[in-house]
């Protein structure tokens, strides 16, 4: 810290090749939270690694991205991450971890990348520091110890921003190219999300190169012209192949690779018109919200899914599940109300804001007497270009309809930055007493200290009291320290410094530890003490069920013809405390999570999906001392066992299993045996794949015979299901559903196992 008050210069070739020690550790510590006991998610994302086992067992799979065996239906993402996880398999095996690898490899990767393009315009202290708060960020590890993209996505826009730099000292056009067609990769990763970071590349060319504006137009022109066709190259050969000689791209309405990328995974994420709950009903978040508990699904009901539908409403005509994340967050999945201030609302902002305040210092500093017309300073040009990566993103995020907690990692990158070199600019400007800017050093550890408090205050019941006010009291005293001795220059005050950062860091320390601590949600990851849940957030104390995190979203395999149910999420059938789960500051258990009660889960929370969530919350000793291996894929059914027995011993040759009406009860089959099974309605069960048509000439061929329903039929998969239900044979209950699984859902438990066969 003491070196940080003088002028940060070129360091000489000599001392390039030094490996820098004060690195080491920050490697390590980020290693640490991103590869510790990702050996015990036996699952992971079930749905992601569903396809991993697919694309494992033939080329067609794998360039496809089929989510089964089959070649039915695909993820409903682009398949360059999965291609990597599918390698990572084959090298190391099949496994949870081998598939998490890739991810927690990159989120080490990124904070590398980080140190290395802030270290050289602004110092190795500021390298450091940005290295060390982007592994910190909570959400950071939170992410990269899944197999969900985006910790991939931003490693690879790290390379691309990288590249950039490069192009811009060099003056080489060859390094521009680079730069785009690796954001044209990231497209094919997770599509239009990787376009976020383009206002920075272009502000950041335009402003850094010394080129007439002619050759800057014509070289962004071409750059941008490669970068388009990069992103479409796989679309336009997938979307050129008939499609009954490829899977049918799952989550999309018309079969269309691009139509998915500017559809559900472009615009709708910004209007909110994305459907949670996989009815072809869509409608904007707030407005779903609103109508959650008279939105009805269109589905056919079974003599199977109304007596599930009585043993629901017994519990659930009083009081409706709370979400994980609940109480006053409106946002769909915990993300808080569009708004100006919404990254500092509850659910978010313990993902990502902890150090916002001292980056908004840090950039009044950097830009402090920047003049509009120029010149700019190397520092200047980039500080610009990681302000134009965070400000779009920021927007985006604060007004988006519908999108995830774990999304907000794109975020990470300009914020470590920010913290690293604003730390050595307010430093230094402090150290000078350079008239009103040596204040911002001392305000923005104020100001941050109060934020962290804000942030923590609703988890009194799960971290204590000790750690809020020590944040409290020891921001407070450094900043009045440090104010009261700017005239002096001496170690005690470069040893106050040092103690400021640590106090800003020490929080989101323990947050990013979480997952580890508690357990992480592979499908849904989030940091924070309720981590496990995939909802990180607050606890709930909230009676209102329509302010649940699900916003009233059913859980795949749930009963959804019940009226009386509101469409809200149900608590397995048998509960006897009126649906209402405990959550953790909300009960009478100091913070633990309470399991509905005369549920036979064991105290296990039930997941979207039906899944059984063996990571327990806050407080449970098992939680931080369990080794065993762990299905946190959030949409996980267990298998079961008497009915796989069953089917794999009735098979005549059918090229399915069993067919199902979404991927949350096929995923877990898919893995465990690597045989096919037909997720009717892709993902979440709406995707207008099959029609009556089709699948009779399905079972005409001998492709299928079975199949499992439970109330996932809506949209497109309604007039299947009618017909399923009335040209089929039910299977007695006895024949294939285990005893020990009854209070599940999926084929684990609750459901109806149908036979058909046409000559």
């Amino acid at each position: 810290m003491k070196h940080m008050n003088s002028e940060v210069k070129e360091e000489r070739t000599s001392n390039k090749k030094r490996i820098d020690l004060f690195l080491v550790p920050i490697v390590l510590i980020a290693a640490f939270l991103n590869l510790f006991k990702i050996w015990t998610d036996e699952y992971a994302n079930a749905y992601y690694t569903a396809a991993v086992k697919s694309m494992l067992q033939s080329f067609h799979n794998f360039f496809y991205a089929s989510f089964d065996p089959g070649g039915y239906v695909t993820i409903d993402k682009p398949p360059v991450v999965f291609w990597i996880q599918t390698i990572s398999a084959k090298i190391f095996g099949f496994h949870g971890w081998s598939v998490i690898l890739p991810q927690a490899l990159a989120g080490i990767g990124s904070v590398l990348l980080l140190y290395v393009l802030v270290k050289r315009t602004f110092g190795v202290w500021a390298g450091r520091f940005a290295a060390l708060a982007m592994a910190l960020t909570p959400i950071v590890p939170a992410v990269s110890r899944t197999n969900n993209i985006d910790s991939m996505l931003v490693f690879t826009l790290l390379v691309a921003t990288w590249m950039l730099f490069r192009a811009v000292r060099t003056a080489k056009f060859g390094w521009v190219l680079a730069a785009f067609a690796m954001i044209g990769v990231a497209f094919n990763m997770k599509m239009l999300q990787a376009y976020m970071v383009l206002p920075a590349f272009y502000v950041f060319y335009v402003v850094a190169t010394k080129i007439t504006w002619k050759k800057k137009i014509a070289f962004l022109t071409t750059a941008t012209a490669l970068m388009l066709a990069v992103s479409v190259s796989w679309a336009v050969v997938v979307d050129s192949t008939s499609a009954d000689k490829r899977p049918y791209m799952g989550s999309s309405q018309t079969n269309s690779v691009l139509e998915l990328a500017f559809g559900y995974n472009g615009i709708n994420r910004l209007t909110g018109n994305t459907s949670v709950t996989g009815s072809s009903h869509k409608q904007p978040a707030q407005a779903q919200q609103q109508t959650a508990s008279s939105e009805t699904k269109q589905t056919s009901n079974s003599n199977a899914e109304s007596s599930q539908s009585s043993n629901q409403s017994k519990s659930s005509s009083s009081k409706k599940m709370q979400a994980p994340g609940g109480g006053n967050q409106n946002g769909m999945f915990n993300t808080g109300n569009p708004g100006p201030f919404r990254l500092f609302q509850k659910g978010l902002s313990d993902q990502i804001s902890w150090l916002l305040p001292f980056v908004i210092f840090s950039i009044v500093g950097l830009f402090a007497g920047v003049k509009f017309k120029g010149p700019y300073t190397t520092k200047q040009k980039e500080s610009l270009f990681w302000l134009a990566w965070l400000l779009p993103v920021a927007v985006f995020f604060s007004i988006a309809g519908f999108f995830h907690q774990y999304y907000l990692i794109m975020l990470a990158p300009p914020i470590a930055a920010f913290a690293g070199a604003g730390a050595v600019a307010l430093w230094s400007m402090y150290k000078q007493r350079n008239g009103w800017k040596s204040w911002l050093l001392p305000g923005g550890i104020l100001t941050t200290a109060a934020l962290q408090v804000y942030i923590m205050s609703p988890y009194v019941s799960s971290i204590g009291v000790a750690p809020i006010a020590g944040v409290e009291a020891l921001g407070v005293i450094l900043a009045l320290v440090l104010a009261v001795r700017k005239e002096r220059k001496n170690a005690v005050t470069n040893y106050l410094g040092v103690a400021a950062m640590v106090v800003l860091l020490a929080m989101p320390a323990y947050w990013a530890m979480t997952p580890i601590i508690y357990g992480g949600n592979s499908m849904l990851p989030a940091a924070g003490p309720d981590s496990s849940s995939g909802m990180g957030g607050p606890p709930s104390t909230a009676t209102n069920s329509n302010q649940s995190g699900f916003n009233g979203m059913q859980p795949p395999g749930s009963s959804s013809g019940n009226s009386s149910s509101n469409n809200q999420m149900q608590p397995p059938s048998g509960s006897s405390n009126g649906g209402q789960m405990q959550m953790p500051g909300g009960s009478s258990n100091n913070g633990q999570m309470q399991p509905p009660s005369g549920s036979s889960n064991s105290g296990e929370m039930q997941m979207p999906g039906g899944s059984s969530n063996n990571s327990q919350m806050p407080n449970s000793s098992s939680s931080k001392s369990s080794s065993s291996k762990r299905k946190s894929g959030g949409m996980n059914a267990e298998v079961n066992k008497k009915l796989l027995n069953y089917l794999t011993k009735n098979n005549t040759g059918e090229k399915y299993l069993f067919a199902t009406t979404d991927s949350t009860s096929a995923a877990p089959y898919i893995i465990e045996t690597g045989k096919p099974v037909m997720a009717m309605g892709g993902f979440s069960g709406s995707d207008p794949i099959l029609t009556v048509s089709k699948l009779k000439a399905m079972i005409k061929k001998g492709e299928v015979k079975y199949f499992y329903l439970s109330g996932m039929g809506k949209g497109g998969q309604s007039d299947v299901i009618t017909w399923i239900k009335e040209n089929s044979k039910e299977i007695p209950s006895s024949k294939w559903q285990s005893t020990s699984s009854s209070s599940q859902q999926g084929p684990s438990g609750n459901g109806t196992l149908y036979e058909i066969t046409l000559k």
